[in-house]
This record gives structure tokens, C-alpha cells and sequence, in this order.
């Protein structure tokens, strides 16, 4: 599914796992693996200084990815940004540090709004990330994100924490809201979440093969072998995952799997998900023949 739920093919002792990105892993067979692109965009700037006028995020993109892409924009030295974040996060005097929720614990991941941001003279590192972070706030309550945690629901903080998994774990802005059901569906079930998206962020990885040694990672991003939420965010997700994260509709759904591009299929049971695995299988022997 999705998350890379694991299935048993009968007759065969490998295990297999398959990503809404289409990605079948074999443990002792064959690996087909889609690169992922990533896209950070540094508009024309000024030719005096070197900036960039503007500088934007696209959704989805972690902070490192954030950190590299202001250090380009402003000319700086490659970790400039990433130290005036560490710096925020272990300030005294609470007006350097980045308005973020006590959950974050100083680390902003989740809070880095994907936009389009001017880049003025006296733009700095830590002005750009405060810039990020106000305008993530902004937006999520906007959205509606609860300021704190609902009776027996997510804190908003959690509730971030599940737009970036369905961020990178969509297939389409439309599959957000039923990727966000089967996210709350696992948890109520007290079943791992076992999302791929996870263990790449817990490898510091955007595309791979993922082995069975892969899912025994010691980390708490790793879905497999924990369950609940990982800690963080593993991106930073744009309006349609967050408010899907945020009022997902009603499902049953625990598995889902891409068969083709576009055509994501959510289902209850373990039998379907099977099925529709075989197809997808069929589908990429038939793609590679």
C-alpha cells in the first residue's frame, strides 16, 4: 500500500512493498525505483550582490532542503541557515527564538510554509526562517487548525505531523483527504502506520529501494517498528494536505496502493490490497517488457 505494507506472495518467500510513487522492493529480487524530483527555485536577482529577489518553496521539501535553498538565495555559507535555526531553538531571550509550538522543541520542520518569498537586502537567515514560520501559523489557522488538542483528537502540532506524511504520500491532491483517513484509521486501531515516506525521512533518503534490513532501522521515524506518529514532520506540507490532515472524510480504508498514475485504490481489505498489488505488478512487468 501506500505506506509499503508488506505482502506474502504465495508459493514465494520474498516479501514485497509497494509505494503510492510505484516503487516495488523485492527483498532478494528485483528493485524498480522512480526517482523523485526535487525542486527548489531561486528566481533572477540582484547582479550586484548575488541574491535572489525571491525565493520558492515548494511543497513538501524538508527543512535541509530549506536550510540549502537560503543559503543560496542570500549568498551565504553553505550551513549558515541551518546553524541560525539550532540557534533559535537554544535561545534565552524567547524574541530570537522562531514562534513555534512547545511540541517542536525549537525544530521547525512542519512550520517552513511552502511560498514565494522576497528577498530584500536585509533579508538574513533567521528573518527568512521567522518569515516561514509566521506565515505557517497564519495559514494553519486559517485552515483551521485547532490551536489545541480536540477531545479525543490530534494536537495541532500532531495534526502537522500527519500533512506531511500525507504530503509525501499522496499520489494526487485529490487521494489527500483518504490517505489522511487511513493515517487515523491505523492509529485508532493502534496498527503501525509502516509509511515508507518515514523510513526515507529516519534515512535522510527522497528516493530508494526498501530493503527488509531497511524497515529494522533504529530510528523513531521508522513506521515499521514503532507505532503512532513519528515525532516531526518529515516535510513541510502545502494547503490541500493540511486541510486534509485537518478534516480527512469518512472511511473505512487501511491499504492503499498506486496501480497506475493517477489511479490510487483505497481499500478495507487485506484480500483487495492484494489484489490490486498483483495488478500493479502486472502493470510494471507489462511497462518493462
Amino acid at each position: 500500500m501506500s505506506d509499503v505494507h508488506d505482502t506474502q506472495h504465495s508459493g514465494d518467500r520474498r516479501r514485497a512493498r509497494i509505494t503510492r510513487r510505484g516503487r516495488l522492493f523485492l527483498t532478494g529480487g528485483a528493485v524498480l525505483v522512480v526517482g523523485i524530483v526535487l525542486l527548489l527555485v531561486l528566481l533572477p536577482g540582484d547582479e550586484r550582490t548575488g541574491r535572489a529577489e525571491k525565493l520558492t518553496l515548494p511543497e513538501g521539501r524538508r527543512a535541509s532542503q530549506a536550510y540549502t535553498a537560503i543559503d543560496k538565495a542570500l549568498q551565504v555559507a553553505p550551513g549558515t541557515t541551518e546553524k541560525a535555526a539550532k540557534r533559535a531553538a537554544t535561545a534565552r531571550n524567547p524574541a530570537k527564538r522562531l514562534r513555534l509550538p512547545a511540541e517542536a522543541k525549537g525544530n521547525p520542520e512542519g512550520y517552513l510554509y511552502p511560498a514565494t518569498y522576497p528577498v530584500e537586502d536585509d533579508t538574513t537567515p533567521k528573518s527568512l526562517l521567522s518569515f516561514m514560520v509566521n506565515t505557517a501559523r497564519q495559514k494553519y489557522a486559517a485552515d483551521g487548525l485547532p490551536p489545541t488538542a480536540r477531545p479525543g483528537g490530534l494536537s495541532a502540532y500532531e495534526t502537522v505531523v500527519v500533512a506531511s506524511v500525507v504530503q509525501a504520500e499522496a499520489d494526487t491532491p485529490r487521494d489527500m483527504g483518504k490517505v489522511a483517513r487511513v493515517v487515523r484509521n491505523r492509529l485508532a486501531k493502534g496498527m503501525p502506520l509502516q509509511m515508507d515516506s518515514t523510513l526515507n525521512y529516519a534515512l535522510g533518503r527522497s528516493s530508494l529501494h526498501t530493503s527488509h534490513a531497511d524497515t529494522r532501522t533504529d530510528s523513531p521515524y521508522n513506521t515499521y517498528r514503532h507505532k503512532g506518529l513519528p515525532p516531526t514532520p518529515i516535510g513541510n506540507p502545502g494547503q490541500d494536505a493540511t486541510r486534509a490532515a485537518i478534516s480527512p472524510p469518512k472511511g473505512d480504508w487501511l491499504y492503499f496502493v498506486t496501480v497506475r498514475p493517477g489511479d490510487t485504490r483505497f481499500t478495507a481489505d487485506y484480500e483487495e490490497h492484494r489484489r490490486n498489488v498483483q495488478e500493479f505488478n502486472e502493470a510494471q512487468k507489462k511497462g518493462s517488457g
